[in-house]
This record gives structure tokens, C-alpha cells and sequence, in this order.
């Protein structure tokens, strides 16, 4: 991509926007001054296009609606490296925010239509090298920007438990495809719950991991600092076994500087919650104008549950739980805005693997395609290019100060416990809009779930969703949160709920499949 020499009238409205005060006649003086930097530019496309990947021949194919009755595929394929490894014999689906080398990458939005990456991310990599088989990319939400599912270009993704129902966002797709029994496993991204708000609505367990286990390489960023990939299944053996094969340091993701590695996430799996500590989070129930009191019932209920396996269980208060919804509001729509829209998803600024065609293609969308994104992006766009003309970035710099506070009050928390449990969410699946909607309803819907996932998105704990009761026969998720790193525990506890109830019952649609 080679950068033509500007021309004075460009540079002058330059000027203009940042008030340079650079006088007509020093215009052309500066216009070369430009065109002498362009020279190194040039230099490194040279070196780049020696470098470049080239992009693997991949067979995939557009669902059919007989094939998508749910919405959830975005594009088909078969790819399977080879036959043994611990995820042998598995079918996953992979979100369409993740890299398939040589098969179409959307992200859920006219502004990345027509990508085809040429690297596979590093979890699709882990994924094939370990004898999983690829069956297709899961459609997401437009830029991933929504808890529900019905902003993605495609159209919305249904609920296989009432197909009026949302099947959750961002990484709706693939709640849709497990929970349906379409595929045993599926990658999915959290920067606000989109791993776990499909998986508590789809009645199936997800696993958003700490802060960095997981490589983000090859799935297109949000923001740096609540970017996260993880682990969907309908079962907790699935789950550690899937997290075991895609976690630890890739050398490529800078999230990653304190990542363990070679974690066996089974082991220990069966050893019971004897003795454990397990602090049900007072301020996760109760959402004013959001919970549903039997959800908060049914939640609280099978928390205490616990005891009849010898884990000691108590209500416990963290206040500022319910700040970090504030917190991550400032992050997720100030830092999303700058990275994903301004930057076209890497931005700059740090060390790590950056996709440039993804780039190069992204800024072409946003100048084609705009118009199409969904009611959600564009509210966000609106409101964090107001607020970062008016403060300069310094709302998004205390937000991130405050973090820390927020941090240190699960920590403190979890020295006394050894997790914490609320709701995933404060409602089960909604409707999903009409077309016409109202804006409001629109964006209300997208948004509005997401007051428990966000706390763990600003403080990067680990955080699994379990299915544990339902409810007007829709399911009902509960998180359990704890210590950074120490997914085994979080996963213990989650299998131990597991053999309480004698394994989590599958929706209609993945009995009929799996039993035919």
C-alpha cells in the first residue's frame, strides 16, 4: 500500500483542524518536509510484502437456511489436522472475531464484510493441533459491541430453549451452536460478559479466564485492556480440557506477561469443595429495574447448595461491585471508540502481532460502510467522540486510576474466599427486538444484562458461568469469580454444582440431536 504525496490543499485543511496556524505560502514547504518521510514509509511496505503472509486455500461455504435455522453459522467448513490429541473427536465452532485462515471473517459488520484472513489466530492453531475439528466461524454481534443478539449484519441468532429469545452477545453464535448440540465446543470473546452472557442464556458454562491466559492473537481487538478469549461447553470437562489446549503464552499477545503455561485445568478436577470458602456478592442481586426476583431466588438458592457438599457459605458485601459497571462504561466505550474504530481494531502503541490487512480493510469499511453499523456502535461512537473532544481522554485515564480500587476490593475479598458467587445475569433471555424497534428499546436491549459481567472484565479475575436452575423454562446462570489465575478452583467448584445436580440438562434441540 504505497502513500501518495499529499497535495497543499490537504495539508492546509490538516492545519485548519488542529489549528497549526501555518501560513499559505510555508504550505509547500511542509508538503515536502511530508513527502521526505513518505520515502521511509515506502521502505517498510518493501520489507513488509517480504515477510507477508500468504493466505492458505480453505473450503467453506455459506449455511443454508435448512443448515442455520438458528442464525448462528456465519460460514461453514470441515478443518481437522490431524486425529489425535486431548480435543480428538471434538467439533468446535469458532467466533467470527477470530482468525480462520482462508475462510471469510465479517466480525458481525458490513465494516469488516469481504476479510479473509491469512494467519489462523493462535487458538485456532492450539485447537487443530491438538485434534479438534473446525466446522465453521459463529456469527457475533456487530464489532461485538452487544449483549444480546440481534445487531450482527446477518441478522439476529436465536435461542435454541425458545427461538423468540436471545441468545446473548456478543458471542451468540457460539452459545447458539453448543447449546443446540450443532458442535461440542466454541471459542468465544469477553470484553463485558460475551462469553458468559450466551452461555447463562443458552444454559450451557463458560469461562471468561484471567486477564491474559488465554492469547488474543489473531481475533480482532476492542480494547487492549478487557480483550479476552475463552472457552464455551456444555459441561465442566469439556471446559478444562478446551482450556488446558488453547492457554498460555503465545509470544506474540502483550496481555500476556504473567501467564502461566503446561496447566493441566482437569487435574483436581473431581477432588469436591471440602472446606472451600464461598462468598455470595450481596450487590450482585437486586439490580434496580433489571433483576428478576426469582432469578435472584434461584441464584441464591443453589449457591447455598454448596453446603451439602461441606463448603462453608456466606453473604458477603463488596460495594464497589456495583462501581464497576461505571468503571468499565468509561473503558469499554472511550478505549473501544479510540482502538477499534479509530485504530480499526489494533491501534498502536504496544508490542505484539498486528494484522495489517485487517487494518487496511477495516479503514476502507469505515469509509464505505459506515452508514450500516449497528444502533448500539453508533450510540458509542457518538457519545465517547463527545466526551474525548471535551476531556482529551483525561475520563478514560481516571477510570482507569480507579480500577485498581476495584481490583483490590475482589482481592481483598478472596483472601477471605475462595470464590465469590451472583448472578451472570440479572434476567433470563428477553424477546429479541423487532426490526423497528425504537432506538431506545434497541440499545436498551443490547446493553442492559451486563451489570455482574462487567466487574471481571475491569478486574480480570477468572470468572466461569454455570447453568443452574431455569425458569418459565429458560435457563438461569450464576458466576463464580476467583483468584487471578487459579481457574482450577473456579473449575472445581463449577464441577462440583455439576454432580450436585447430576450433570446440566440440555435444551430441547441438543436432546433431539445427540439422542438421534
Amino acid at each position: 500500500m504505497s502513500i501518495q504525496t499529499p497535495d497543499d490543499e490537504e495539508l492546509k485543511q490538516i492545519a485548519d483542524r488542529w489549528r497549526l496556524d501555518i501560513a499559505s505560502n510555508d504550505i509547500g514547504i511542509y508538503r515536502q518536509l511530508v513527502d521526505d518521510a513518505l520515502d521511509s514509509y515506502g521502505r517498510v511496505d518493501e520489507l513488509y510484502a517480504e515477510q507477508q503472509p500468504v493466505t492458505p486455500q480453505r473450503t467453506s461455504r455459506e449455511p443454508d437456511g435448512q443448515d442455520n435455522a438458528l442464525g448462528a453459522w456465519y460460514r461453514q467448513c470441515s478443518i481437522k489436522e490431524q486425529s489425535f490429541g486431548p480435543l480428538a473427536g471434538s467439533t468446535f465452532a469458532v467466533k467470527d472475531n477470530t482468525a480462520v485462515a482462508g475462510v471469510p471473517m465479517m466480525n458481525g459488520s458490513r465494516i469488516v464484510e469481504g476479510y479473509v484472513p491469512a494467519v489462523d489466530a493462535t487458538i485456532v492453531k492450539r485447537i487443530l493441533a491438538a485434534g479438534g475439528e473446525i466446522k465453521g466461524k459463529s456469527v457475533c454481534e456487530d464489532l461485538c459491541l452487544s449483549g444480546a443478539s440481534h445487531t450482527a449484519a446477518t441478522g439476529p441468532v436465536r435461542n435454541p430453549w425458545d427461538l423468540t429469545r436471545t441468545a446473548g452477545g456478543s458471542s451468540g453464535g457460539s452459545g447458539a451452536l453448543v447449546a443446540s448440540g450443532e458442535v461440542d465446543m466454541a471459542t468465544a470473546g469477553d470484553q463485558g460478559g460475551s462469553i458468559r452472557m450466551p452461555s447463562a442464556f443458552n444454559g450451557i458454562c463458560g469461562l471468561k479466564p484471567t486477564f491474559g491466559l488465554v492469547p488474543y492473537t489473531g481475533a480482532y481487538p476492542i480494547e487492549w485492556t478487557i480483550d479476552h478469549l475463552g472457552p464455551i461447553a456444555r459441561n465442566i470437562s469439556d471446559l478444562a480440557t478446551f482450556l488446558t489446549a488453547i492457554a498460555g503464552p503465545d509470544g506474540h499477545d502483550p496481555r500476556q506477561t504473567d501467564a502461566p503455561s503446561g496447566v493441566d485445568y482437569s487435574a483436581g478436577l473431581n477432588d469436591g469443595i471440602g472446606g472451600l470458602r464461598i462468598g455470595i456478592v450481596a450487590e450482585g442481586f437486586g439490580w434496580e429495574g433489571r433483576s428478576e426476583q426469582d432469578v435472584d431466588d434461584m441464584v441464591m438458592a443453589a449457591a447455598h447448595r454448596f453446603k451439602d457438599l461441606g463448603a462453608e457459605v456466606s453473604t458477603i458485601s463488596i460495594p464497589l461491585h456495583r462501581d464497576a459497571e461505571h468503571v468499565w462504561r468509561v473503558l469499554g466505550t472511550e478505549g473501544g471508540v479510540w482502538q477499534m474504530i479509530r485504530g480499526n481494531g489494533y491501534g498502536m502503541n504496544y508490542r505484539g502481532l498486528y494484522d495489517p490487512e485487517q487494518i487496511e480493510h477495516s479503514n476502507t469499511g469505515w469509509k464505505t460502510n459506515a452508514r450500516h453499523v449497528s444502533k448500539t456502535l453508533k450510540t458509542a461512537i457518538l457519545c465517547a467522540e463527545y466526551t474525548i473532544e471535551q476531556t482529551g481522554g483525561s475520563a478514560y485515564a481516571k477510570a482507569s486510576n480507579v480500577r485498581p480500587r476495584i481490583n483490590a476490593a475482589l482481592d481483598a475479598a478472596l483472601t477471605e474466599y475462595d470464590v465469590l458467587c451472583y448472578p451472570t445475569l440479572p434476567y433470563r433471555a428477553k424477546k429479541i427486538p423487532s426490526s423497528d424497534a425504537p432506538i431506545e428499546e434497541y440499545v436498551a436491549r443490547a446493553w442492559d444484562m451486563m451489570p455482574n459481567t462487567q466487574v471481571t472484565n475491569v478486574t480480570g479475575h477468572p470468572d466461569l458461568t454455570i447453568p443452574v436452575a431455569q425458569g418459565e423454562g429458560l435457563p438461569v446462570g450464576m458466576s463464580i469469580v476467583g483468584k487471578q489465575w487459579d481457574e482450577r478452583t473456579v473449575l472445581r467448584v463449577g464441577r462440583a454444582y455439576e454432580t450436585i445436580v447430576g450433570g446440566f440438562e440440555l435444551s430441547p434441540m441438543a436432546k433431539e440431536r445427540l439422542n438421534a
